[in-house]
């Protein structure tokens, strides 16, 4: 019974950490806040803009009574019509106003103020406010803005009238009750609206990941050949599908690569295996004399050091390609490194009637290397151009320094490597054609071993050949130090 409700806390774990929930989310909760920061804007704008215009109605009507009290105070009827008479005129925002004499007495009023306001609170209410209005409640609920002014009645010197002007503002505060009323309507609409809207934006947004995410579902090692199809999704999508396509091509490559070289692994080890299982079976097979048990046993140590140095060679590729792997950085002198690679392999180069040289002796090229690895990876070039070039040959190797780099050559005259097996020449175990051989027992990592050792001196390998002509294989890496990994 406890499953039940484990699963589903799973299950809404798992909705709060989806990326469609988290979008709706961010959605939803930008779009509310938007229309809610937008509107409450013009909520305040509006009533910043009704209390304005209230203010300079109420101003307004100051200076007029101000101008008709101080300029025109024969003309006593042309003031009353504008206390009595002219609010009655107004159906919306009426207004009153009252004029006392310095004792407090009432000269004029509109009629009906003393039924709307409370006349005795009003001094009190606006002293000290300096001509600024305020808002009061009239006694029937309405509201109201109050201002209160004073003016001479005529010259300076005539007796100085107080003027009390109040606007009803009944109309103003219904709006903006309507307004807020609006506010959370919409505002509540919206927080049922924008959720699902934010829930479809982010379905629409989310697809192309959906179908990036089937599609890897589908990929085994098995059945590598599925790709995405990247047509109308947005860019950065896009972009992400062909890096994945890409990938996948990588992987694809690989995969073939291994299937090939645990193939040629087999092989290759099975060969040497059976040879010494042989040799011991057809040794032990009858009583034999010293020299054929002599003649088996050395057989069997020919096979079991090409075992050996094949899982040697095996062991060393696997070290380059670990980002553990430490070079023994030292200043080289690349040309003294070719010439003893040269004086080495003189003598096997003579025996199969090609000639070795090394061009460019006694120029100064010096490059911080490996150099052990470096000697192996020219060694291995010089042997494979040496066996596969025919008597009369020639083999030369050189160096010379480029900018930045050193470039090492070793250019043969032999048979050339053809243009369709060009691309596999560096994949273990890869070999062109026995008959290109003259010497037999070649493992197939050369070149492999090549790669890996510029690999680790973040250098490159390039290999040029015309079948009949030759081959030119260049090697360039870094002068200063700029490999993978250093020793302290």
């Amino acid at each position: 019974m406890s499953l039940k409700p484990s699963s589903t806390r799973a299950g809404v774990t798992r909705i709060w950490h989806t990326l469609a929930f988290r979008l709706t989310a961010a959605y939803a909760s930008a779009g509310l806040l938007l229309v809610l920061l937008a509107t409450l804007s013009l909520y305040l704008l509006l009533v910043s803009e009704l209390n304005k215009s209230t203010e300079l109605f109420l101003k307004d009507k100051v200076n007029v009574l101000r101008t008709m009290l101080q300029e025109r105070p024969e003309e006593p009827d042309g003031l009353r019509e504008e206390v009595e008479l002219e609010s009655a005129a107004r159906r919306y925002e009426q207004f009153y106003i009252c004029l006392l004499d310095p004792q407090g007495k009432t000269l004029l009023m509109t009629p009906g103020m003393e039924n709307q306001l409370n006349l005795s609170e009003l001094p009190k209410l606006l002293s000290g406010h300096g001509g600024s209005a305020i808002s009061m409640r009239g006694n029937n609920g309405k509201s109201f803005r109050v201002i209160a002014a004073t003016a001479h009645f005529g010259d300076a010197q005539d007796p100085l009238i107080t003027m009390e002007i109040a606007v009803d503002v009944t109309q103003t505060e219904g709006l903006l009750r309507r307004f807020r009323l609006w506010f959370w309507i919409t505002s509540a609409g919206m927080l049922v609206l924008f959720p699902f809207v934010g829930y479809h934006i982010a379905r629409q947004g989310i697809r192309p990941v959906e179908e990036i995410t089937t599609t890897a579902r589908r990929i085994t090692s098995s059945h590598l050949g599925e790709r995405i199809v990247a047509e109308g999704y947005p860019y950065e999508l896009a972009s992400l599908a062909l890096t994945f396509n890409r990938m996948l091509d990588g992987l694809e490559d690989s995969f073939e690569r291994i299937s090939r070289f645990s193939a040629d692994i087999a092989h290759d080890l099975r060969t040497p295996v059976n040879n010494i299982r042989g040799e011991a079976e057809v040794a032990l097979a009858r009583a034999r004399t010293i020299d054929e048990y002599r003649d088996a046993l050395e057989s069997s140590l020919e096979e079991a050091v090409r075992l050996s140095d094949l899982i040697g060679n095996l062991l060393f590729l696997a070290r380059t390609e670990s980002p553990l792997t430490h070079l023994r950085l030292e200043p080289v002198d690349v040309a003294e490194l070719l010439e003893g690679v040269r004086d080495y392999y003189d003598a096997s180069a003579a025996d199969a009637g090609v000639t070795l040289t090394s061009a460019g002796a006694g120029e100064a090229v010096v490059a911080e290397l490996d150099r052990t690895l470096i000697q192996r990876a020219v060694g291995n070039l010089v042997s494979n151009a040496v066996a596969h070039t025919p008597e009369g040959g020639v083999v030369t190797i050189k160096a010379h320094a480029q900018v930045a780099n050193v470039l090492i050559e070793v250019t043969d005259t032999g048979v050339g490597i053809p243009l369709d097996a060009l691309p596999r020449v560096f994949d273990r175990f890869f070999r062109v054609d026995a008959s290109r051989s003259k010497a037999s027992g070649g493992t197939g990592l050369g070149l492999s071993i090549v790669q890996g050792i510029m690999q680790l001196h973040r250098g490159t390998v390039e290999i040029a050949s015309k079948p009949g002509a030759g081959t030119r294989v260049t090697l360039s890496m870094p002068a200063r130090g700029q490999s993978n990994s250093l020793l302290s």
